[in-house]
């Protein structure tokens, strides 16, 4: 007679935490975290983001120091955000060789040789108007703008840079600053596309992090948040102009997109839990109403879960000295 009791038991794997280690699917380390961080010219000491607890501009005199200490903690790249003093209509400080934008991947550079050093491509935080590049009648122009990208991009190489990652969401960015980067030389520098980027609402504490005098919005070169089609195709867009990895920013509210994009291309797929993510759960964690280093850990799992292969995160320090 049949027994009335179940005889396949998934709880038979759950019994104690040495048998959900082993069978645990999902992992991640340092090894797939990149750390997000804001440096600021021309100011003596650090200088805390209200909107982001824990996240602070750092002096550009004391980046050194703080690359040193990402480094012992066991961080092993970071992705360089300048705020800059020196802004005009076209970002101009952007490609200068003694810039912001060149002054931190050499800073960083020299400071840990061994550090990867990603540096954010893009004119927002260097633009009076605060879009992410050249203004005409009032709209962005996309092809003026691909000059200028591929120019900042050849100055951060020549810093020093190990990657160039271009976020304006220009069309043709990637191909644009491959070709720039290979006139010059510097045809080992990697592309790290910010590949599927939405125009997404969970953007608001980074314009405070990196003091964008943006009025308005990016809608009408950043992604519309409710188009799947459209990511997968932008990202592999961007894989056949000779992107070496691929982003989709956000990352926990487009896990769905993640998954569409890992089953579509084999190159590496990074993922960005952008500003409002870490507010959130910092903000409601504040609040008592979550644990926060249990609620990282599931977001970041989930991320990873749904195909990542990196994951940038303001989190990663807290999880380098948590010993992950």
């Amino acid at each position: 007679m049949p027994s009335q009791f179940p005889e396949a038991r998934p709880r038979r794997l759950r019994r104690n935490a040495s048998l959900r280690s082993l069978f645990q699917e999902t992992e991640f380390s340092l090894n797939d975290l990149v750390l997000p961080i804001f440096v600021e010219e021309e100011i003596d000491d650090f200088v805390p983001i209200k909107s982001m607890p824990g996240v602070m501009r750092i002096p550009e005199s004391k980046l050194a120091g703080e690359i040193e200490r990402y480094a012992r903690a066991g961080i092993k790249s970071v992705m360089t955000f300048g705020v800059s003093h020196h802004l005009d209509s076209s970002g101009s400080d952007t490609w200068n060789d003694n810039g912001l934008v060149s002054r931190m991947s050499r800073i960083a550079k020299d400071a840990v040789p061994e550090m990867i050093v990603m540096s954010d491509t893009c004119f927002c935080e260097y633009t009076d108007h605060g879009h992410c590049g050249v203004l005409h009648h009032h709209e962005v122009d996309n092809d003026q703008t691909l000059i200028n990208l591929g120019k900042q991009a050849v100055a951060a190489a020549r810093a020093g840079a190990d990657v160039i990652a271009p976020s304006a969401a220009m069309d043709g960015q990637v191909q644009a600053i491959r070709r720039a980067l290979d006139a010059a030389g510097f045809s080992q520098t990697a592309i790290m596309a910010y590949s599927t980027k939405f125009a997404s609402a969970l953007y608001g504490p980074f314009r405070e992090a990196g003091g964008s005098a943006l009025k308005g919005d990016r809608k009408s070169y950043q992604m519309n948040p409710m188009n799947r089609r459209e990511a997968v195709r932008e990202s592999l867009m961007d894989e056949q102009e000779g992107a070496d990895a691929l982003m989709v920013k956000p990352a926990g509210a487009y896990l769905d997109i993640i998954r569409d994009i890992r089953e579509a291309s084999r190159l590496p797929l990074s993922a960005y839990q952008v500003s409002g993510e870490y507010a959130m759960i910092k903000f409601g964690a504040q609040a008592g109403a979550i644990d926060e280093d249990r609620v990282v850990r599931e977001s970041l799992g989930a991320i990873k879960r749904a195909g990542a292969d990196l994951i940038f995160t303001y989190f990663a320090m807290d999880l380098a000295l948590a010993g992950i």
